[in-house]
């Protein structure tokens, strides 16, 4: 039964993930799934792999239900966990170190997306991310969320329309965002403010998510101009805490950065669309950094 249900375990904790946005609270509710599985008579499930999913996205509603009183009481702004993966050597001759050759299997939840979903109900979050980006069948989805096919299929359609319509918009090709990445860093090392608002939309947002820990903004910061005098402030300053040292890596399968200042991470994701940035998503809680390893100091960015 264990080894059966460890056939599945990724594709559940990727269920699980895009639900939650955490990777402890989606472990949670992969275990949950597992002691539910091991208690159920096996002999009647048609599909294993199905009847896992839509368990798991069933107990993920209910954790999404609770999630939001604590979201409430959270200190400051709150982000999504980053999933952080390193770029490929680029002395490597078989890869050549392009970020474009280097598929994510995060690629489809970016945390701008993420960040957009935690707008939505539970049960539309639900509906979106089982038939929409797990193409489970509308009737099977109905069945998690204790409701009619029909229920479900308008949940996923509002969710749908939520997720198009939200403000922090991100759908640039790897070659973009590794353009926008190179002029962003350009930028902030000359300190140039006006360079760095030709990068940015007009209603570009920075987020930051310290978790009450590490300071950031407890509002988000609108607009290009305070955006881009908020990034020159930022790393005008990081140095200042003691080493400093960035790495370029891709953080939910998008291009991002990986920081060192003293003590402290930080992992710097953006959003971009059009030929500019829409969001700039700053992660500095360390606890929701536990996973996440230093930067290279061989790749460091700001050298």
């Amino acid at each position: 039964m264990t080894e059966e249900f460890e056939q599945h375990r990724d594709h559940l904790m990727a269920v699980a993930y895009r639900m939650l946005g955490t990777r402890g609270d989606a472990e949670d509710a992969v275990q949950e799934a597992y002691l539910r599985y091991a208690t159920t008579d096996r002999s009647t499930l048609r599909d294993v792999r199905a009847w896992l999913t839509t368990t798991t996205g069933r107990i993920c509603i209910d954790v999404l239900r609770s999630a939001r009183v604590r979201r409430e009481a959270y200190v400051g702004q709150w982000l999504p966990e980053p999933v952080v993966e390193r770029l490929p050597d680029p002395t490597d001759p078989a890869r050549g170190g392009d970020p474009a050759a280097h598929v994510s299997r995060f690629a489809d939840v970016s945390l701008a997306l993420l960040l957009v979903l935690e707008r939505l109900t539970p049960e539309q979050r639900a509906a979106f991310v089982l038939h929409d980006v797990f193409a489970v069948p509308f009737d099977e989805v109905a069945e998690a969320l204790g409701t009619t096919a029909a229920a479900a299929r308008q949940l996923a359609s509002r969710a749908r329309k939520a997720v198009a319509d939200g403000p922090v918009r991100h759908s640039a090709t790897p070659a973009e965002q590794e353009r926008l990445l190179t002029a962003f860093l350009a930028a902030v090392r000359g300190g140039d403010v006006q360079r760095l608002m030709d990068l940015l939309a007009p209603d570009v947002v920075a987020i930051g998510d310290g978790g009450g820990v590490v300071p950031a903004g407890s509002q988000p910061i609108a607009g290009a101009l305070k955006v881009a005098r908020f990034m020159r402030g930022i790393f005008r300053q990081a140095p200042k805490f003691g080493p400093f040292v960035g790495e370029r890596v891709l953080v939910n399968g998008s291009l991002g950065l990986l920081i060192r200042f003293g003590d402290f991470r930080a992992v710097m994701a953006f959003a971009i669309e059009g030929g500019r940035v829409t969001a700039i998503l700053d992660q500095v809680n360390p606890a929701k950094l536990t996973t996440v390893p230093l930067p290279d100091p061989d790749r460091n960015v700001f050298a």
